[in-house]
């Protein structure tokens, strides 16, 4: 790839989605980044696991030209943790109620440490092939029952309705594989804190964006702050991309 410190392209925000959920939880902010001027690129995320995920979004990364600033959602934070670790033009990253994992942290560990988060007490288990001779293992889903309390208290009941049956389950390999060498500790960051955030969990985004020494944007707003508030989120990425293209500018001068 090519070094940051020399390419001229423009800078290109990567959204990645997180748990439950697809890139089109992104609409709102993709709508207004476009209308900013801004490139911008929306990865799927497989919510297969930590290893399955990263690489596969580090495989997207890759096959972008010019500096990349590198936004993910809730567990998106963690996928993005390990994506961004090893790709050179990854300038910056941005958390969105998101999780932003240690080395050797599992989010099945540090989730039930959180005093605010109500998740685990809504996710149905269940099954998903894993390849031939009937082999299955467990993935999450959100009860419908607790999906607007929990995850989206601050859309109309009527759209988190939808949102519920259009969720997508996550591997539980995604709370139980250990995340790798953090790309917080060279890149700078910066965490959107919802809150009240009832699925991540504000303390737990909170201390985790203290320790990965992010600037923290707090803002009212659920787990899903991106649909609710997509202002305050575009806000946050444009903020946090005049930053990493200064400091572009001034490497290339």
């Amino acid at each position: 790839m090519s070094d940051t410190s020399t390419d001229k392209t423009p800078l290109t925000v990567v959204l990645v989605h997180g748990a439950f959920a697809d890139s089109s939880s992104w609409d709102g902010v993709v709508e207004r980044l476009l209308d900013a001027g801004m490139e911008v690129r929306a990865a799927p995320n497989p919510l297969r696991g930590i290893s399955i995920d990263s690489a596969y979004v580090r495989s997207f990364l890759e096959q972008i030209d010019g500096p990349i600033l590198l936004v993910g959602h809730s567990y998106g934070g963690a996928v993005i943790t390990n994506a961004a670790t090893d790709v050179e033009n990854v300038v910056g990253l941005v958390y969105v109620a998101a999780f932003a994992p240690d080395e050797g942290e599992r989010l099945g560990e540090a989730t039930p440490t959180s005093k605010d988060s109500v998740l685990n007490d809504v996710l149905l288990p269940l099954r998903y092939p894993t390849g031939g001779n009937g082999q299955t293992a467990t993935e999450f889903a959100i009860n419908p029952a607790g999906f607007h309390d929990a995850f989206a208290a601050d859309l109309p009941p009527e759209r988190t309705a939808v949102m519920a049956v259009t969720q997508r389950p996550v591997s539980e390999l995604a709370f139980s594989e250990a995340s790798g060498p953090p790309a917080w500790r060279s890149l700078p960051s910066w965490t959107v804190l919802a809150t009240p955030d009832l699925a991540a969990g504000s303390d737990l985004v909170r201390s985790m964006a203290e320790r990965a020494g992010a600037t923290i944007i707090e803002a009212e707003g659920s787990h899903v702050i991106m649909i609710s508030k997509p202002d305050v989120v575009t806000e946050a990425i444009l903020t946090a991309a005049a930053a990493v293209g200064r400091h572009a500018a001034g490497a290339r001068s």
